[in-house]
């Protein structure tokens, strides 16, 4: 809700970089706290950092993702956005909210261990298929 009220009053590009902030701060907090909550060791690997994210808030207000996980790569699709659904329901343009998320996702992961790499694989702004609002891939570097 706060962000409808920013990006009615300064405009979506000043609501996208205060939220990318805050996504970035909450990530890096909601990491730690799993991390101690769920007894994870050092520099987990990607499968663990996966699971972490699942139980994440972001992640448990996207019911509508796709995971596939080896041991040194995750990826994690989002079929149905709530957000950007409920955005175009309402006449408002999609979010370009590739900047949020890569920063969410990059944070999380980085706090738990420093050598996992996060790409954006598909995200608005970019242009995507209708069946896929974003793709991100987990990587990690030996």
């Amino acid at each position: 809700m706060y962000f409808l009220g920013i990006e009615k009053r300064f405009g979506t590009e000043a609501a996208r970089d205060i939220d990318a902030g805050v996504w970035a701060n909450m990530a890096a907090i909601e990491a730690k706290i799993l991390k101690r909550m769920f007894n994870v060791g050092e520099s987990p690997d990607v499968p663990a950092i996966i699971d972490l994210l699942r139980k994440s808030s972001w992640a448990l207000d996207q019911p509508f993702k796709k995971v596939e996980i080896s041991a040194k790569r995750a990826t994690l699709g989002i079929d149905r956005c709530r957000t950007q659904e409920t955005r175009v329901s309402k006449d408002l343009c999609e979010f370009p909210c590739k900047p949020v998320r890569l920063g969410y996702l990059k944070a999380f992961a980085k706090t738990l261990n420093p050598k996992v790499e996060v790409s954006c694989l598909v995200c608005p702004p970019d242009t995507h298929p209708k069946e896929l609002w974003c793709k991100w891939e987990f990587t990690i570097r030996t």
